[in-house]
């Protein structure tokens, strides 16, 4: 699939959480939503990510906007990685991949000069109504929260 732009639709998913339950697109309809594709539950990187969302929460809460991010982790993987860092938002598992296709957030990636499929770190904040108002392809750990409130800042 390829990569979305901003004014697309954003791809409905329907995941199960760290806790079993299932957390749907549809579930923020009417509130903005921060979502982000990460590819381990706690390693460094993501584990960096992560807590700059938790720790944004606050400030992402009085501007009307929820958070979920998404991994090919397991429900087991995503609970321990909750617990462990206290997130408290939903940790979606796409363990078929099939979300981060949709979002072009799964592609080929190179590690030590071998190639391999896998989460490109992406990050999309959908809009009110469904729509994509941004996104970050590529994206460092640390600068999904700062490139998060740039657009805030710039739609307020």
């Amino acid at each position: 699939m390829g990569q979305l732009t901003a004014g697309s639709k954003a791809p409905a998913f329907r995941l199960k959480d760290q806790t079993g339950k299932t957390v749907k697109l549809s579930d923020f309809k009417g509130q903005r939503l921060l979502v982000y594709f990460y590819p381990k539950a706690d390693t460094p990187g993501c584990t960096t990510q992560a807590c700059a969302v938790r720790d944004a929460r606050p400030n992402l809460a009085k501007a009307g906007v929820a958070a979920v991010g998404i991994s090919p982790d397991g429900p087991t993987a995503q609970a321990k990685f909750d617990q462990k860092h206290g997130l408290g938002f939903p940790l979606l598992c796409d363990e078929d991949h099939a979300v981060a296709d949709a979002y072009g957030a799964w592609g080929e990636k190179s590690m030590y000069g071998k190639k391999y499929q896998g989460i490109i770190r992406s990050a999309f904040l959908i809009d009110a109504k469904g729509k994509i108002a941004q996104v970050w392809y590529k994206v460092s750990p640390k600068a999904t929260v700062p490139n998060l409130m740039k657009a805030l800042e710039e739609t307020a």
